[in-house]
């Protein structure tokens, strides 16, 4: 079975509650080195077998059609699950 990752962020534009308040709230836990946060959203797609193009595809029009809203998120990632766990040096892609 493969998975297939979708992330969708606030286009830069919007304004993003969430994501402040995370930032107001890092310094005082004594994490002040960062100084911005954007909350977005993640899905996991599940698919029997092999993570192909053809699936990737599917999984961009999912993206576009049903797990965003194109007025105010862009997607900025469709890739497979193994592909994520690699660039994010976290086992199973998740933090």
């Amino acid at each position: 079975m493969g998975r297939v990752v979708v992330e969708v962020m606030p286009k830069p534009e919007i304004l993003d509650p969430q994501g402040k308040a995370v930032a107001t709230a890092l310094p005082r836990l004594g994490l002040g080195r960062f100084t911005g946060v954007r909350q977005g959203k993640r899905f996991e797609l599940e698919v029997e077998g092999e993570v192909t193009a053809e699936v990737l595809a599917d999984a961009a029009r999912a993206a576009e059609v049903l797990l965003s809203n194109p007025v105010i998120e862009d997607v900025v990632r469709v890739a497979p699950v193994e592909a994520d766990a690699a660039t994010t040096g976290v086992a199973g892609g998740t933090a």
